[in-house]
């Protein structure tokens, strides 16, 4: 047991020493242009650190570089879900959001606002919904021991509620199955094949949300235009 517990400790040791060298080389090659091995090295790392928002971050960089702005626009998204606080992140999603003709503000939403809806993330937000309630639960036991205090149980039900609502509406945001168009053209028909003709075509780096499933195809609506149909599932990359 002793010698387990030895090999573990080394381990743990080894582990982030090994993943800060990969690291380094990952950024090396980036930095020497050559993007499409820093894409592997960085999806190398990805296994081993698959909630870092900057392992993906790197990752959009690197398909951005290569000219695939779908796929650069899916990894940044994913970036963002994790940690929508870091300006490099937002600036770099909200570029290549632009450059395939989407926006990441919605329009008449004033950016200070939407900063401050997503000051935290989800798992962030989850982890304040559930504190709040279980100090209200707490403080209204208090109050009702003491029979005192039940003003600061009333700003406390007012925050919860607050934090509840922020909670729900960012719950159903992030939970919409979004995707993005990863090929650089993509054709939307009016039924899951190529048999039924084509309404319409969507360049890359387009967010679209899915709707339904059948075979090879994917329902989907093209968000920022408001266009309805079926797309080919190997055209567009989950987010």
């Amino acid at each position: 047991m002793r010698y387990i517990w030895i090999g573990l400790f080394l381990l743990g040791g080894w582990l982030p020493a090994l993943a800060q060298e990969d690291l380094q080389q990952a950024e090396a090659l980036y930095r020497q242009g050559k993007f499409s091995a820093a894409l592997g090295a960085y999806e190398n790392l990805l296994k081993t650190h698959p909630k870092d928002p900057f392992v993906y971050y790197n990752i959009g960089n690197c398909y951005f570089k290569m000219g695939s702005k779908g796929l650069a626009v899916a990894n940044y998204y994913r970036a963002f879900r994790l940690n929508p606080r870091d300006a490099d992140i937002r600036h770099n999603l909200a570029l290549s959001l632009a450059n395939g003709g989407e926006q990441l503000v919605p329009r008449g939403m004033p950016v200070i606002l939407h900063k401050a809806f997503y000051l935290l993330s989800y798992a962030e937000l989850t982890g304040l919904v559930y504190g709040l309630f279980w100090l209200w639960c707490i403080g209204a036991g208090v109050a009702l021991l003491c029979r005192k205090g039940w003003r600061t149980v009333a700003v406390g039900t007012v925050l919860c509620a607050g934090a509840a609502i922020w909670w729900y509406v960012r719950g159903q945001i992030e939970h919409q199955p979004l995707a993005v168009v990863a090929s650089p053209t993509a054709e939307i028909r009016s039924g899951p094949g190529t048999n039924f003709p084509a309404s319409a075509n969507v360049a890359q780096g387009h967010l679209i949300t899915i709707l339904d499933r059948k075979d090879a195809w994917h329902q989907v609506v093209v968000t920022s235009q408001g266009i309805k149909g079926w797309i080919e599932k190997s055209a567009v990359e989950k987010i």
